[in-house]
């Protein structure tokens, strides 16, 4: 499973030439690569409804060789090559067609998705003359565009009516799923569950990999047995420790199980983790119960400045106890620091709710007017029926569709400050 939450990354580094062939790597600004593609594939006489359509499929189709970690899982050091015959063209110091340039600058940050799934599509395409496939014919979408249709209508028709386009999507440096250290026995969080989802779908091709069940969020023994007969399997060190090369070869083989990198994806999902109550916890307890706890509360420190920020070490000292104190305080509960089911339960619909929020992407209307804004998806997040205090937080970094001023503040009562 590789990282949960599809960004677009602020650089791509290209190969320029077949993957096993030697060739420069050239490392180039997202938008410049997404221009460059474009004005290799496309004319810019073509109707703008093409024009778009076609640099959505670009953009989605990059999106999720950076998503799969198609190249890196494989072991080469670049996230997309030059050549038509794995990825797109791509040449380096072409000049730019400049209807193409204003596109791009438009919705280099948008793409498009299956309806339920996270991973951008893998949109391919061809040019509908000298080649065919089962994606996307460039010519083919100029003449629905001359027919009138519109770029999310033209795609439809290649794509399925099942695709959606995810907008203004978050922006950063590209960022390994690795977590960066070895995860073992005690460890606890999201990459744990992570390792535990890849793990028991791997395991429906493999079956002597035992199933993790449930999936929690803690490396327990089960997880470590899974884990090593994992790595017997592939002829890695049975250690049961999941390292670089355990986690990468994970990756490699969940996104290939499910064709994550294929237009006939099977889906990645997002994967929900309910952390039961299993008994109080006070200052001097440990062990992963209390990671929970603190991660749980880390992530809600994310959303409100008046929560303290905390480390997950899974030990119960001062901090956390201080965390759960704050907590309990916003919250209207008895601030003793002392989690007892009532804390538990309220901590944990809270962070059900802001992971919800902090995940989910945004979905523009259909119509693609140029002055559509971005709008939070209408269903319903875990926990909702509770106080709702974040019902209406947007993903981190998400763009409110107006411009926020010196002491401006938001409409609804008993809202602090502005969602910024």
């Amino acid at each position: 499973m590789p990282i949960i939450l599809p960004y677009v990354p602020r650089t791509i580094t290209v190969h320029l030439g077949l993957p096993d062939q030697w060739a420069e790597n050239v490392t180039v600004n997202f938008p410049d690569y997404v221009k460059n593609v474009a004005s290799s594939e496309i004319y810019p006489t073509w109707e703008p409804a093409a024009i778009r359509a076609n640099v959505l499929a670009i953009i989605s189709f990059a999106l999720n060789r950076v998503y799969t970690e198609f190249y890196p899982s494989r072991g080469y050091d670049f996230q997309i090559t030059s050549t038509t015959q794995f990825d797109q063209k791509f040449i380096r110091g072409r000049n730019i067609f400049e209807n193409i340039s204003q596109v791009v600058d438009q919705i280099f940050n948008d793409y498009i998705r299956r309806q339920g799934f996270v991973e951008p599509l893998a949109a391919k395409f061809c040019n509908g003359t000298t080649s065919t496939c089962d994606g996307l014919s460039q010519w083919g979408s100029q003449e629905l565009a001359q027919e009138g249709l519109n770029s999310m209508e033209i795609l439809r028709r290649y794509y399925g009516d099942n695709i959606e386009l995810v907008v203004d999507a978050p922006i950063q440096d590209i960022t390994a799923s690795y977590p960066g250290t070895p995860l073992r026995l005690g460890s606890v969080g999201q990459n744990v569950v992570i390792v535990q989802a890849m793990l028991n779908r791997i395991s429906q091709n493999y079956p002597a990999i035992p199933k993790i069940s449930p999936v929690t969020g803690i490396f327990e023994a089960d997880t470590q047995a899974a884990v090593r007969v994992f790595q017997r399997i592939f002829n890695l060190t049975p250690d049961g420790v999941v390292g670089k090369a355990t986690w990468y070869k994970m990756v490699y083989l969940y996104s290939g199980i499910l064709q994550l990198a294929e237009l006939v994806s099977q889906g990645q999902r997002f994967v929900t983790v309910q952390f039961q109550f299993s008994g109080p916890l006070e200052e001097g307890d440990s062990g992963p119960e209390v990671g929970i706890l603190q991660y749980m509360l880390a992530l809600l420190a994310q959303f409100d400045s008046s929560l303290s920020p905390i480390s997950v070490d899974g030990q119960f000292g001062p901090a956390t106890t201080r965390a759960t104190r704050a907590y309990q305080q916003l919250m209207g509960l008895t601030p003793n620091g002392y989690v007892d089911e009532t804390t538990w339960n309220s901590i944990y619909s809270s962070f059900a709710q802001a992971d919800y929020f902090l995940r989910r992407d945004t979905v523009r209307a259909q119509s693609l007017r140029e002055d559509a804004v971005p709008v939070m998806a209408r269903e319903e997040a875990p926990g909702a029926g509770e106080a709702g205090r974040w019902d209406n937080t947007p993903r981190m970094g998400q763009y409110q569709g107006r411009p926020l001023e010196l002491g401006q503040v938001d409409g609804r009562s008993g809202q602090r400050g502005v969602m910024v």
